[in-house]
């Protein structure tokens, strides 16, 4: 077998001390461009790995990131995130930096096992996912000073001016702005929202996005949990009581499945629906749809942790207008 690359064989070729490797590779910063650039010259070259076992005792650090891993709940839901945590390791690894999954039932779980990891100095930082009004998570990690970032919003009172930690989303917003816009510049006149009960900050703000635009082509407003059954129902119920209704926006895959059997059921199929996260589900029916784009979401998380080329954790303050990524999502038409 070919022996691998030590640091000494990097110095030999790039002609500097063994310190000055050690150096380029745990802080470039103190190392003049010159010397670094000949000396990740020589690293490529070489296709030299530094020992990553070795540099976490010498530099006290896991270079690991931590991201919660939601319970299999199976069907429609949790795609999205499935393919975030498949970005966010893909990622981390092109900068050196290794993914740590871990389980939690609830937010008080969740925050016994931050607790287990922060003792144990194995993780540098933390991704949470899901926030929600009142998250007791992020107001923990902010008082103990281990760096995160939320993929979702704090929603607060400002979330940009003012906001309370570094955070990335989606634009839902915008995501149902466009496909309202979409089925209005069609041929519907009265388009429908239906969305989740009030108080879920993500499902407010795409219920917002329709109410933007919807305009004098506004219809009614229908109320489900993330059902499809119950989505079927409740379209079927509604197209019966408001007949003129010939466009369907929707916050998420799961409602729009559960919209399109109504209106086939109901021979209104017709009626264009469109749906929020652009499921493998929903690609396979022919519906329209909002899609995420989870690995924008990753990538715009990591840059707040690490800086955009960086390959430690630096995590800058939540100071207005640098602390978030607000990633805007695409209508995926059918």
């Amino acid at each position: 077998m070919t022996k691998a690359p030590t640091v000494e064989d990097v110095a030999r070729v790039a002609g500097v001390s063994r310190q000055t490797v050690s150096n380029v590779v745990n802080t470039p910063a103190i190392v003049r461009e010159a010397t670094r650039i000949r000396v990740e010259a020589a690293i490529a070259e070489l296709g030299y790995r530094p020992h990553a076992a070795a540099r976490r005792l010498r530099t006290r650090r896991s270079s690991t990131i931590g991201i919660h891993l939601d319970p299999y709940a199976g069907g429609i839901a949790g795609v999205v995130l499935d393919r975030f945590v498949h970005a966010l390791t893909e990622r981390a690894s092109e900068r050196d930096m290794r993914v740590l999954l871990y389980a939690a039932r609830t937010a008080e779980e969740e925050i016994d096992r931050l607790g287990d990891l922060l003792e144990g100095g194995e993780v540098d930082a933390v991704v949470v996912t899901g926030t929600f009004h009142g998250d007791p998570r992020t107001g923990w990690l902010n008082e103990r000073g281990l760096p995160f970032v939320s993929f979702g919003r704090p929603w607060g009172e400002d979330d940009v001016a003012a906001p309370a930690h570094l955070w990335v989303d989606v634009d839902g917003a915008a995501g149902t702005r466009a496909a309202t816009e979409h089925l209005r510049a069609g041929s519907a006149r009265r388009v429908a929202f239906l969305g989740w009960p009030r108080g879920s900050g993500t499902g407010d703000e795409r219920e917002r996005g329709w109410r933007e635009s919807v305009g004098a082509a506004a219809g009614p407003r229908w109320v489900v949990e993330d059902n499809v059954a119950l989505a079927r129902d409740v379209v079927a119920e509604g197209l019966a009581h408001d007949p003129d209704v010939d466009g369907i926006v929707c916050a998420s895959d799961s409602l729009a499945i559960g919209a399109h059997l109504a209106t086939t059921v109901a021979g209104r199929a017709d009626i264009p629906v469109i749906g929020f996260d652009n499921t493998p589900a929903a690609e396979a029916l022919g519906l329209s749809s909002v899609e995420q784009l989870p690995e924008r979401v990753a990538s715009g998380a990591l840059d707040l942790l690490m800086g955009e080329e960086g390959t430690v954790v630096a995590p800058r303050p939540a100071t207005a207008g640098a602390a978030h990524v607000l990633v805007e999502p695409r209508l995926v038409v059918r």
